[in-house]
């Protein structure tokens, strides 16, 4: 993996939806995704748990790093706190969010660890103040839910990466590869353009286009649809990842895309990481990830590539949902880069 900085000319955003319902799209009206202020050094991150819970012990590691890049840390009143598998009820949770969205000293929030709970709090946040003044919501996994409700209702940014639970406790021998993604997230934040390359798959499917960048864990997007956080792909490059499903489920999964019109009218697409469970004595599924991919998309004709650095393992980089990239597979490498 090399990542490094470029500058490029801004391309308009042309935004588009994918409806529902037997693989037709329809147009929504244009409008340009709004990009949240990027942050400077002193800048206040706040840290809530919109889902799982977290100590703060194991928080400290992401605190400190965090610290060392020059940012304030304000951490909400969820961390520390349990409800079973959540960081405290439901009530408890919404309202710490809802304050760290409203607080317009909090410039950026960092959820911190993902699980389950997202879902169960989305529809009562008010995103009013959020919507005047955006501030850039970091996460991935169950904070799909976030990523994919705000791109589809508001158009705004929000950055895709590790969250305080990836931050490694022994900071004298992360891998260096754990040491980039995790550098990768501050990139973001400061406002750096970037630019990720990677080894090829095989199976790849060449070609080059550009649009907006939506996606997550595909389990979470699999759960939004039909509601009214359910993201449009049309014209948009979309990456998917997951851990811990039967290669079965991740078919069916593939084909609720494909089914739903969500792979018809893409630019590119992105297959991240995928642990895939280990299937069942005598219950064999019979088909790779890769298989299972390319039988949905063969008659499109669009980028795709696999095995990108993105997803529930140590090579997870951060990236800008919302935001216009470009995305370049060729035999030699595969190549996504931010040009907006």
């Amino acid at each position: 993996m090399n990542r490094k900085n470029f500058l490029s000319s801004m391309l308009p955003l042309g935004a588009s939806i994918a409806a529902m319902g037997k693989g037709k799209n329809v147009e929504e009206p244009d409008a340009s995704v709004k990009i949240p202020a990027y942050l400077k050094k002193g800048d206040i991150i706040g840290i809530t748990c919109p889902a799982g819970f977290i100590t703060m012990e194991d928080l400290e590691p992401a605190v400190t790093k965090m610290k060392e890049w020059g940012f304030e840390i304000m951490t909400g009143n969820t961390i520390g706190k349990k409800e079973f598998t959540y960081g405290g009820t439901d009530a408890e949770r919404l309202a710490d969010f809802q304050q760290m969205m409203d607080d317009r000293s909090v410039k950026a929030i960092m959820c911190a660890r993902g699980g389950y709970g997202a879902i169960r709090i989305i529809d009562k946040i008010n995103f009013s103040k959020f919507v005047l003044h955006p501030k850039w919501i970091i996460g991935f996994s169950d904070i799909t839910v976030m990523h994919s409700h705000i791109n589809r209702q508001y158009n705004i940014a929000t950055l895709h990466s590790k969250m305080c639970n990836s931050f490694p406790s022994d900071r004298d021998t992360p891998e260096p590869i754990q040491k980039d993604s995790i550098e990768s997230i501050r990139q973001c934040l400061a406002g750096e353009k970037m630019q990720y390359s990677t080894i090829p798959n095989a199976n790849n499917k060449t070609g080059a286009a550009a649009g907006q960048l939506v996606g997550g864990n595909l389990k979470t997007l699999e759960t939004l649809a039909g509601s009214s956080s359910d993201i449009f792909t049309k014209n948009k490059i979309l990456f998917v990842e997951d851990t811990g499903e039967y290669m079965y489920s991740i078919d069916r999964m593939f084909w609720n895309l494909k089914r739903s019109g969500k792979l018809a009218q893409l630019k590119g697409l992105i297959i991240g990481g995928f642990k895939e469970k280990k299937d069942d004595s005598n219950e064999e599924f019979g088909k790779t990830l890769e298989e299972v991919v390319l039988e949905k998309i063969k008659e499109y004709d669009y980028p795709v590539c696999f095995d990108f650095p993105v997803g529930h393992q140590k090579n997870n980089y951060a990236l800008k949902c919302g935001v216009i990239h470009k995305l370049q597979v060729n035999l030699e490498k595969v190549i996504l880069e931010q040009i907006s």
